[in-house]
């Protein structure tokens, strides 16, 4: 009976190392693991769509999740909640919609770490319906700040996001309080876009700084089923504060099914956490997905 018990706690604890993901490297630095993923709120078949997201999503164990396009109505309840009962996850959400609304339209961040602080801008312009949120995490002791963003749509609103992004680095300028930042979310722009030049002076595009000549479709973050190819959500990290390990684009296949997850694919990016040191890639041009 001692023997099956023993057998038992070592079975749990394989199991436990499974699905938890290091918060360090060998060498002790600091790493951190973030999705962001534009979730089409609740259009063709959430229910469905959802179960290809969770899966996922639990697999990977990521240490933060940034979402766009988040939605709750009377019949539907907010989308970035049921994900963060789901992974057992802390949740935030941002939105231009008041508490008391009924329908609330918005961006949100998932943690699975103890959440320090959370905050919120809205952008300009104001009928735009756009906010940056931020949520402060404890990474293994260490505070480390997660913006989310979604800037203006439209292909003729190069002024319209400058003025967002401008909005944004005042944003971490005065809520950054000097620590490790990173901002992601949908930028409807790719990386090096002229009206993201602002945004580029302390951060960089963490999967153009790992795959500088990924062609259009490889880079794509735009499901291709619903879209020519683009690459416009991103993770952006701040130069002196991180150094990219890893990035991917997820959910580029459909299930058994035949359901996408969304009409975006999501972006996964895996970063160390460095002693203050200027990284490449920073401060300049990224690498564009032609």
């Amino acid at each position: 009976m001692k023997r099956l018990a023993c057998l038992c706690l070592l079975l749990l604890l394989s199991c436990a190392s499974t699905t938890q993901v290091p918060p360090a490297h060998a060498d002790g630095t600091l790493a951190v693991r973030i999705v962001t993923l534009n979730l089409y709120h609740d259009k063709d078949d959430w229910p469905a769509r959802r179960v290809q997201i969770v899966e996922t999503l639990r697999r990977m164990q990521p240490d933060v999740i940034a979402l766009q396009e988040v939605l709750q109505h009377p019949d539907l309840e907010n989308q970035a909640r049921w994900l963060a009962s789901e992974l057992g996850y802390q949740w935030e959400f941002f939105s231009t919609d008041a508490p008391g609304k009924p329908r609330r339209y918005g961006n949100a961040i998932l943690s699975r770490h103890r959440v320090l602080m959370r905050g919120q801008e809205v952008l300009r312009p104001t009928d735009d319906n756009r906010t940056v949120g931020l949520v402060r995490i404890e990474l293994d002791g260490h505070p480390l700040n997660v913006y989310v963003t979604h800037l203006h749509w439209t292909d003729a609103g190069t002024g319209i996001r400058a003025a967002q992004v401008a909005d944004l680095v005042r944003y971490i300028g005065t809520t950054s309080a000097g620590l490790p930042s990173l901002v992601a979310g949908d930028f409807n722009a790719a990386a090096d876009a002229p009206e993201l030049a602002l945004l580029r002076q302390d951060f960089a595009d963490t999967y153009g700084s790992l795959h500088p000549q990924a062609d259009a479709i490889a880079s794509s973050t735009l499901n291709l089923k619903y879209f020519a190819p683009r690459r416009i959500d991103h993770v952006f990290h701040q130069c002196n504060a991180f150094a990219p390990v890893a990035s991917e684009i997820l959910f580029t296949r459909p299930d058994a099914a035949g359901v996408w997850a969304s009409d975006h694919f999501g972006l996964y990016a895996h970063l160390r956490l460095t002693a203050g040191q200027p990284q490449p890639h920073c401060g300049g041009r990224q690498g564009r997905a032609r």
